[in-house]
């Protein structure tokens, strides 16, 4: 299966690090493939690096602006000429999404990807990784837009919070009959 994974290229505390690389390698070890921002920095490295050092293969998609910082030794590598293309492509390239942890880059994509399943654009599975109850309160706020008639559909059907990776990769084994 190929997972686009959306998170944050800075340099994180273990309390994420170490389960985004733990989520990595179930990644590699499992023959997916993980296709990402293809930055070689912060945890897009870790989880990079996790994925390829367990087996797994590297689809990137850089964009222009940071093509300095793309990974070299990916087995693709894609730069897209702005933001908006590259989320385009990374989900294009996927087959199911998986938002970790992350600032407003990887909010952006979630609420995007989001609203695009929102509006039956695409039938990919979403995943809010909630490592450490990062999100915690962006849970709360999507159950306040469901419950006060905002969502169109049930929030459910839109996105499967996991608290952990073993959780996350189930829900997607499970779902692409994998399991």
């Amino acid at each position: 299966m190929k997972i686009c994974v959306f998170l944050s290229a800075a340099d994180l505390d273990e309390r994420y690090t170490r389960p985004a690389r733990e989520f990595a390698e179930l990644l590699g070890k499992g023959g997916h493939t993980l296709v990402w921002g293809g930055s070689e920095s912060g945890l897009m490295k870790v989880v990079a690096d996790g994925v390829q050092e367990s087996g797994g293969r590297l689809v990137g998609v850089s964009v222009d602006f940071l093509a300095a910082k793309a990974r070299t030794h990916a087995d693709e590598m894609v730069i897209a000429r702005d933001l908006a293309e590259r989320k385009a492509l990374l989900l294009e390239k996927a087959d199911a999404v998986v938002i970790m942890v992350g600032g407003t880059g990887t909010l952006d994509e979630a609420t995007e990807i989001l609203e695009l399943k929102k509006h039956g654009k695409h039938d990919k599975p979403v995943v809010l990784l909630n490592t450490a109850g990062f999100y915690d309160g962006l849970r709360q706020q999507f159950q306040r837009m469901e419950d006060e008639g905002f969502l169109p559909v049930p929030l459910a059907d839109l996105v499967f919070f996991a608290k952990d990776g073993v959780g996350a990769l189930a829900y997607l084994e499970e779902w692409s009959g994998l399991r």
